[in-house]
């Protein structure tokens, strides 16, 4: 009897219609002005200074410790502490970043809430010191990420003025 219940759910599951999503290409999510139209142009002009600017060394210190790494090493895997763990406090990075890429640090899959921090491992190298520099590096790639995401391109002149035609 229970067997034979369970069965005919499963049957009127398989029966039920599928979801069907909209994709991106329906009319209804036709743009009909340029992308950056609702946001602050003078934010936007600040950021795209800012970056033009931009140089790694701008970028905090941040605070480094090091820890055993895992992996293959044989013995001396197991003497050294090879791994770097780099936190960059948000508050230090706010400071340095335009207020356009505020809301972005946190949504970052590096960022730690318990310190507030921009936290990043890295254990590839033998050496503490190309870890620490790894760390770094991926500090300025994931900064880069975050400005290209929310920052668009300038618009040019031609695609301003399809935009007002239409």
């Amino acid at each position: 009897m229970f067997q034979r219940q369970a069965l005919t759910k499963l049957v009127a599951l398989k029966r039920m219609p599928s979801q069907v999503t909209a994709t991106p290409f329906a009319p209804r999510f036709k743009r009909y002005q340029a992308f950056d139209a609702d946001l602050d142009k003078d934010a936007l002009n600040e950021a795209r200074s800012w970056y033009e600017s931009f140089n790694a060394s701008q970028l905090p210190k941040g605070n480094t410790t090091f820890a055993r790494s895992s992996g293959p090493g044989g013995q001396h895997v197991n003497k050294t502490e090879t791994k770097a763990i780099t936190a960059y406090p948000v508050g230090q990075l706010l400071s340095i970043l335009p207020k356009s890429l505020h809301p972005s640090i946190r949504k970052s899959k590096y960022y730690t809430s318990t310190n507030d921090s921009l936290t990043f491992q890295a254990q590839d190298s033998r050496s503490r010191d190309a870890n620490a520099d790894d760390n770094r590096r991926k500090l300025t790639d994931e900064v880069m990420r975050i400005y290209k995401e929310a920052t668009p391109a300038e618009t040019s002149a031609e695609k301003k003025k399809k935009h007002e035609e239409m």
